[in-house]
Order: C-alpha cells, then sequence, then structure tokens
C-alpha cells in the first residue's frame, strides 16, 4: 500500500494532474495483475471472441457440415450468454456428437440455462458417464450450483464428487470454497480456501505463475 500512495504522489507531480496520475496508476496495476496474477479480465477477449464467432458464422454458413466448427462456435455463444442459438448448433450435430463427454455437457449447460433442468441434468450425467474427468469435474459444480436453492443435500453431494476430482488444484479448491459458501457452510469453505493457499506455496516455481490467480482469491475470500 506504501508503495503504491508512493507511486501516486510521484505520478501527480510528474504529470501535474492527481485525475491522470490515478489513471496511470490504475492502467500500470492492471498491466501487473494480467502478467503475473491474472485476476482482472482481459479488455480485448472480448473483441477476439466477437470476431471469432463472426468468422464462424459465416463458415458455418458455408459449410454446414462442419461440426467442429459448429460446436467451437457454441461454445462461444455459451459464453456470451446466446442460450437459444447455442442449442439449435448443438442439437444440429448431435448424431456426430453421441460419444462426446463435452459435447453432453455443453447442451446440458444450455438446457439448464434456459430453465430445462431436468433435461440438462441429464445430459451433464451423461458426459460425466462417459468422462468423469470432462472439464477437470466443473459439470459437476454446475449441477451443484442448480440444486443448492432448493436441494442442498443433493448440491453437497456434487460438490462431493468435485472434491474427487479435485485434488490438486488451486483453481479447484477455490471454486469448491466458493460452492461451500453459496450453500452457507462456512467452515468447509475456509477449509477449502486454505487448501488453495498451502497448495501453492507447495508448488514448483514452474507452476506458481498458473495457480497464483486461485491463490490470490482463496485469500481474498477467506
Amino acid at each position: 500500500m506504501f508503495i503504491k500512495i508512493a507511486l501516486f504522489f510521484i505520478l501527480a507531480r510528474l504529470l501535474g494532474n492527481p485525475f491522470l496520475a490515478i489513471l496511470v496508476l490504475l492502467i500500470i496495476v492492471y498491466l501487473l495483475d494480467r502478467k503475473f496474477v491474472g485476476i482482472f479480465p482481459s479488455v480485448t477477449k472480448p473483441f477476439k471472441r466477437m470476431n471469432r464467432i463472426s468468422k464462424l458464422r459465416a463458415h458455418v454458413t458455408m459449410s454446414p457440415s462442419d461440426v467442429s466448427s459448429k460446436h467451437e462456435l457454441a461454445r462461444l455463444l455459451i459464453e456470451r450468454k446466446k442460450y437459444p442459438e447455442a442449442l439449435r448448433l448443438l442439437e444440429s450435430i448431435e448424431t456426430q456428437s453421441e460419444d462426446s463427454a463435452e459435447y453432453w455437457d455443453d447442451i446440458g449447460t444450455v438446457k439448464l440455462k434456459l430453465g430445462r433442468i431436468q433435461e440438462g441434468e441429464q445430459h451433464i450425467l451423461r458426459a460425466l458417464e462417459l468422462n468423469p474427468r470432462v472439464k477437470y469435474g466443473r459439470p459437476y459444480l454446475r449441477l451443484a450450483d442448480i440444486y443448492k436453492s432448493t436441494d442442498q443435500a443433493k448440491a453437497v453431494s456434487y460438490v462431493q464428487e468435485f472434491q474427487q476430482i479435485q485434488s490438486s488444484s488451486c483453481e479447484g479448491y477455490y471454486l469448491l470454497g466458493m460452492m461451500y459458501k453459496s450453500l452457507g457452510r462456512t467452515q468447509e469453505a475456509k477449509a477449502a480456501f486454505q487448501e488453495s493457499i498451502d497448495l501453492y506455496r507447495a508448488l514448483p516455481k514452474y507452476k506458481k505463475r498458473q495457480e497464483r490467480k486461485w491463490a490470490v482469491l482463496s485469500m481474498l475470500r477467506k
């Protein structure tokens, strides 16, 4: 904190404008975070995603049989919360994707978002049958999130399934802590955040950059 205050006064003196100094300081903090931590979102990612969506839409129109491009487009649309369009694309490639765990998780996620809970859950469970570790176990957390207000026992069981898969990841423990927190299980949440922090400290140096974001978030939440 002292360093930030000192830097602010230096910048204010050099630039002659405290508001400009604040702006420059925020830019410096953002750039440092993007390089070393990664808590702040990328300002360029939404534009890159929009550009990719535009190109994929044009490609799919010209090549309607390209399953991989349709699936990629659907995933990007899910990120943008364009669920009806994503669902139409996913349904159009169901026959070619029956053995894909990632496909069933994606279409299940879309149906959950559209309020079709039972169908969505069945699709995600099918994905997990095909590959229990699909997307690093995150489908379990999606299901837990759906039931956290209506069926806490079921939500906890899905959290525990996720916990069995994510036993060596700072991100996994952070997500686990957030889910326990949403369930009102404060002590379990704190323990999960502490596990994330402890695991980060034990990681070799080359792995710490990859997990630093989740360790920092765990410290803030704890």
